[in-house]
């Protein structure tokens, strides 16, 4: 930032660019350190002020790192006030385009007081403001911003804790240790660039609230950044003599000036009259709860009560009782001339709650009917008061002793009926616990879920069931009757509802079917474990079952093991819209057979290839050593285990089946006398 401020005031500078002053503070060195403390800081007949003094840089141009400043029709928060600065203060009006780097090799020390009070050892260019008063209220206060050219856009991460270093001292007569007022409001953190910064750069930022910018190169003061309006306070004793000492120095080295700036006429030497009564803080008053604030003052000659900068007819007295909201100040008189205001006291009061609703009634939403469910506490405490306002946190405690919040989503531990307590958690004081009933209802009866067959062409009725108060089925358009009557598949909810308003929901799953369609059967035969697979059409809609005797079914549309022989197979829709059958053939050859006459198993053939189409099926046999014996068409003949009309002996032979449909078997026999 140093860098680029330095290219940005050559270039102005060169090409003699002049900025209107009127945008910028402007600077007087003219001003005593008497007139700096009691025309500017504090402006007013009321102050008792001595023992004023300054000091700062020895610069040989006689230029002075303190001074007065005017910021009238400038975009700065104060108008004017005191500037102390740790290089020359003619440095300080904008715009925001060199840097101000000045003090070095002039000899100019730090300050022991700051050291201590910083725990440094290294501070340089300290410029100094102190005086002695004698307050008449128990209060002081005045507001300030600590400026810096530290304050850098575009740091290195070695720059994060360069930092200048201030302090307001103040002590009674006759105390040897100061407090110093400067620091973050509600710590002791000594407010500094490293502990007041913003977010935007590599640095970490601390305490932001109370950062105001980093500034561009068009503002009023000639510093990279500075804090918001900060207001240094403290209790004193009304007629005691205090020494404040205002000081600021660089730490480390003369480089990357800073300044403080003092609000013109914000030394305050009012009274305070107590904390505010807000409902942010927890603390307003109750509903008709009165405050009686005492401002009495030795010395004081009259008062006069303010109530939102209006003067409240009659209040006169030291005290005052409070019976409504609002910002109040009073004036304190002394003598004709002197009236020093006290701070403000802001005053709010707590609502009068009214009951909107107590009783909160659920069903119970699992399976089980135990009385118990979810309660959303969230939902409740909306509905609870009608004039709930927003600001206000409510939790809720099973009992009023309880010092452990119930969840948000609250499962009740007393069945069916339960009271828990709900508190206002920010506010305290005011208001009792509440109690709220809660009620569980519960719905007994069982809804189990159906799954129903519709067979094609058909109608189904569905059936709720009685003793509801409503029904609500989800056709389109819904219906609301015990009964419903369907023709096509899909899913049907009804939801029921009890006499406690509790609801439940059944589902009917109806399932379109059908008689089945055998497409076909794929059968494997002429095996050691013949098989048979019943193909169903696509378009059949059922769930089916299959079964060779009508009787015992299953689901597997394959039946093995199969012997030689004529089956039917049965398809039954599960769904009870019929049974569809049909019959086939297992094939087979004989192992063997007995040709002696006895007219029984007497030759060899293969029965049932005219049921399957291949009568015209070609056999060959063979002995065993392949000599062809016989050859003939399946469908007209048999072999009666001759040869040329002989007898062949009892032995093992050979066949080979040459089916019509292409396909061959091949297996051997015995011929047994």
């Amino acid at each position: 930032m140093s860098r680029l401020k330095y290219i940005i005031f050559c270039l102005v500078f060169g090409l003699g660019i002049q900025f209107g002053n009127a945008q910028n503070i402007s600077v007087d060195e003219s001003y005593t350190p008497q007139d700096l403390v009691e025309d500017i800081l504090i402006n007013s007949p009321c102050a008792n002020v001595f023992n004023v003094s300054v000091s700062g840089g020895n610069f040989a141009s006689g230029e002075k790192s303190f001074g007065y400043f005017d910021a009238t029709g400038t975009t700065f928060p104060f108008q004017n006030g005191i500037i102390l600065s740790t290089g020359k203060i003619n440095n300080a009006p904008g715009p925001n385009i060199y840097l101000s780097d000045d003090g070095g090799g002039i000899g100019w020390n730090g300050d022991s007081d700051l050291n201590d009070a910083l725990g440094l050892s290294n501070t340089f260019n300290a410029t100094i403001l102190e005086f002695d008063f004698i307050p008449l209220g128990n209060r002081i206060s005045f507001d300030y911003i600590f400026s810096s050219e530290q304050y850098l856009t575009n740091p290195s991460s070695n720059q994060c804790n360069y930092t200048d270093g201030f302090a307001f001292l103040l002590k009674r007569n006759g105390e040897t240790n100061y407090q110093n007022l400067a620091v973050v409001p509600g710590t002791n953190i000594p407010v500094k660039v490293n502990t007041v910064r913003g977010s935007g750069t590599i640095c970490p930022p601390a305490n932001q609230a109370y950062f105001d910018a980093f500034n561009d190169t068009n503002h009023p003061t000639n510093f990279n950044g500075q804090t918001k309006i900060l207001k240094a306070e403290s209790d004193v004793i009304p007629g005691e003599t205090y020494h404040i000492k205002l000081v600021i120095a660089d730490e480390g080295n003369y480089r990357f000036d800073s300044a403080i700036f003092l609000g013109g006429g914000s030394f305050n030497f009012g009274i305070d009259l107590g904390d505010d009564r807000l409902i942010a803080t927890g603390n307003p008053l109750c509903p008709s709860e009165t405050l009686t604030v005492d401002a009495t003052q030795a010395g004081a000659t009259g008062y006069q009560w303010f109530r939102n900068t209006n003067t409240i007819p009659g209040a006169t007295n030291p005290t005052y009782t409070i019976t409504s909201a609002g910002d109040y100040t009073v004036n304190i008189f002394y003598g004709t001339t002197c009236s020093p205001p006290s701070n403000t006291l802001k005053i709010e009061y707590a609502e009068s709650l009214v009951i909107n609703q107590d009783l909160f009634t659920e069903c119970d939403a699992d399976t089980n009917q135990d009385g118990k469910t979810v309660f959303d506490l969230d939902v409740i405490k909306n509905q609870l008061f009608t004039n709930l306002p927003t600001d206000y946190n409510i939790s809720f405690f099973e009992i009023p002793t309880s010092t452990t919040a119930l969840p948000t989503n609250y499962t009740n531990t007393i069945p069916n009926n339960q009271t828990i307590y709900a508190r206002i958690m920010n506010i305290q004081g005011c208001y009792s616990d509440y109690p709220v009933n809660l009620v569980v209802n519960t719905f007994d009866t069982i809804l189990a879920d159906e799954t129903i067959g519709l067979c094609e062409n058909s109608i189904l009725n569905l059936d709720a069931g009685s003793g509801f108060t409503s029904y609500e089925w989800n056709t389109d358009p819904p219906q609301f009757t015990q009964q419903i009557t369907v023709n096509s598949g899909g899913s049907y909810e009804v939801t029921v509802t009890n006499s406690f308003n509790c609801s439940k929901t059944k589902t009917f799953t109806v399932e379109a079917s059908g008689i089945a369609t055998i497409e076909d059967i794929i059968i494997n035969d002429f095996q050691e474990n013949n098989s048979a697979t019943i193909q169903i059409s696509a378009s059949s809609l059922g769930n089916y079952e299959f079964s060779l005797d009508d009787i015992n079914y299953q689901d597997s549309n394959i039946f093995t093991n199969l012997l030689e022989g004529e089956y039917t197979v049965y398809v039954n829709d599960k769904k009870k819209c019929g049974v569809a059958k049909r019959t086939f053939y297992i094939l087979d050859y004989p192992k063997y057979f007995t040709p002696n006459g006895d007219n029984y198993n007497d030759t060899w053939y293969i029965k049932n290839l005219r049921k399957r189409n291949l009568q015209n099926s070609t056999i060959s046999i063979f002995d065993r050593y392949g000599k062809l014996i016989k050859q003939y068409n399946a469908n007209t003949e048999a072999w009666d285990g001759t040869f040329n009309g002989s007898n062949l002996p009892s032995n093992d032979y050979w066949f080979t089946l040459e089916l019509t449909n292409g396909k061959t078997i091949k297996g051997h026999f015995t011929l047994k006398r």
